[in-house]
């Protein structure tokens, strides 16, 4: 049987996205449907959890300490084991936690069972962006990546109906089986990545050239020798020469001892600041909590609150097709800076709104209006979470990293997501009880203070090879980006694609050269064998008149055969 089914080209990155996406779509889901178990009767009096806000926001908040530890194992696991074995290690994990979770009848064992879930979550989490980003076309990375985040929102939306649907009926079901529908996109994970292409870049990390230049080939729907797949091939290879020969150990590392000039704790710096920024931006405040702060904050009945949580993830997708074309268009930093600005003018009007309904001294209808109003910039909120900040930090620390240090770049990014996440997702619950209003400040201040961050300090990634960014980094020390044409523009810098049209023209004439080098050592060939064949005929008429020896013809006949 042919390689992957005999699917080339865009077919087989579909197919990898397909795999990439059930991945974040299973991610999504697992984040949603414990705000709906979390409220469900039977769950809390099986677990005795009834009125024990500190322990449910601790039961909920300790799955992302599991993906935190998984996604620091990928920086040890990740190299060994490549992208796609990663990935299915991952998967397998999760079944076992999963498993653990459905069967819970106890705290210990679904504080065990969401760690576990968690673990298998966090290595899948750091390794399917990398794995999509290093078999995409430059042109097509961006776009790829944002939609398997907005699959991560499916998955999302998904949980929030299943969890609605599910709080119509009593017993164990109503919880139990929306944690047991996470299999669904176990299954897919396992009948998929098996059969896909493993990261080329990953095996000429491993001196598996051979094998790298046939899926550079195949992804490109070409040949080995195209000039195109071979100026990728020697792009790659150089870049991995020069990361080994300039690589930092961990020790060096954390010491700030590096050399080479690719500014290696920078780049993980900014990668691990756009998951910081994600988590900061609010967003799990109402993806794990959002029934319980319409609850809890806006005065709403339970039923009206899981109503309304699971019509906002069907805005929040919606609105997050938006990102697809204009990650590439207006680029990393500005949609980052865009929708940080938004979210910012949510949480300010929110804070203001709760305020006024928290106020006792005015009127019920008053307050109800106030209330109202704040729903509204909730489901506003995640509008612009969804066009900017749902895809770009996961997309972010795949690209910003060199190749030595993508799997341990994209590892660290999403162990600070999820230490992040940790954070507010243990801090909500109490936060809001204690705090009330205020509790919203916090994400006000910080959606503010990522815009002027982002302007300073980010490079932009749009549009450029994985080894364009490499080379940026090496030409370029300057901190502050803000003032560099070629730091800041979402469109690739001509140099840059002056020197790759150049390549793949030297490459090509290279390639034209060999073809006509192959046809004159044919037409050469042809000519000595029709001389010799002209040599026999000769020969052949002499002995028929009594000319020349046996051994001559016997010796020119076989040279001719």
């Amino acid at each position: 049987m042919k390689p992957y089914f005999g699917m080339k080209g865009l077919w087989l990155t579909f197919w990898v996205t397909v795999a990439c996406a059930t991945d974040m779509t299973l991610f999504g889901y697992d984040q949603g449907v414990f705000s709906g178990v979390i409220i469900t009767d039977d769950f809390l009096d099986t677990h005795g959890l009834q009125g024990k806000t500190s322990l449910i926001s601790t039961v909920t908040a300790i799955y992302d300490i599991g993906c935190f530890l998984g996604a620091i194992s990928v920086m040890f696991l990740g190299e060994p084991l490549g992208r796609k074995n990663t990935i299915l290690l991952g998967t397998t994990i999760m079944s076992i936690g999963a498993i653990l979770q459905i069967a819970s009848y106890s705290v210990p064992q679904m504080i065990v069972g969401r760690i576990v879930a968690g673990i298998g979550n966090g290595i899948n989490t750091s390794t399917a962006p990398v794995w999509q980003g290093e078999t995409s076309k430059a042109s097509w990375r961006g776009k790829l990546i944002v939609i398997e985040m907005i699959m991560n929102i499916a998955g999302f939306s998904l949980s929030n109906w299943i969890n609605y649907g599910f709080s119509f009926l009593d017993g164990p079901i109503a919880w139990r089986f929306p944690l047991a529908f996470q299999f669904v996109f176990i299954f897919i994970l396992f009948a998929t990545v098996p059969w896909l292409p493993e990261s080329p870049r990953w095996l000429m990390a491993k001196d598996r050239v051979d094998e790298a230049d046939q899926i550079l080939a195949d992804l490109e729907g070409s040949e080995i020798d195209d000039p195109y797949v071979v100026t990728q091939s020697k792009e790659i290879k150089w870049a991995i020469n020069y990361e080994r020969e300039n690589t930092v150990s961990w020790m060096n590392l954390l010491k700030g001892n590096t050399k080479g000039g690719s500014c290696t704790v920078r780049r993980l710096i900014l990668g691990m600041g756009t998951q910081f920024m994600q988590q900061f931006s609010g967003i799990n405040v109402t993806s794990y909590y959002l029934p319980t702060v319409l609850i809890e904050s806006v005065g709403l009945e339970e039923s009206l609150a899981r109503l309304l949580t699971a019509c906002n993830s069907v805005s929040y997708l919606l609105f997050s097709f938006i990102g697809i074309p204009n990650v590439e268009r207006w680029g990393r930093r500005k949609m980052m800076m865009y929708c940080a600005t938004g979210q910012f003018v949510c949480y300010a009007v929110i804070t203001i709104c709760i305020r006024y309904n928290e106020m006792e001294s005015l009127a019920a209808a008053t307050r109800e209006r106030w209330a109202e109003a704040s729903i509204a910039f909730f489901f506003l909120f995640y509008v612009f979470f969804g066009i900017g900040w749902q895809g770009v930090p996961w997309l972010y620390p795949s690209e910003i990293n060199s190749i030595s240090m993508r799997t341990k770049g994209a590892a660290l990014g999403t162990a600070t997501n999820w230490i992040c996440n940790f954070i507010v997702v243990e801090i909500t619950p109490p936060g809001i009880e204690s705090l009330g209003w205020k509790f919203y400040i916090i994400w006000t201040v910080f959606n503010f203070a990522f815009v002027p961050t982002i302007y300073l300090f980010y490079p932009e990634t749009a549009d450029r090879t994985l080894e364009d960014v490499d080379r940026y980094f090496r030409e370029n020390k300057n901190l502050f980006v803000c003032t560099d044409p070629v730091a800041i523009s979402s469109k690739r810098p001509p140099e840059y694609q002056e020197d790759e049209n150049r390549e793949v023209r030297r490459n090509s004439s290279v390639r034209q050269d060999g073809i006509m080098a192959a046809q004159m050592a044919a037409e050469a060939r042809f000519e000595k064998d029709a001389g010799r064949a002209e040599r026999l005929d000769r020969v052949g008429s002499a002995g028929q008149s009594g000319s020349g020896t046996s051994k001559e013809k016997s010796s020119l006949g076989d040279a001719a055969v």
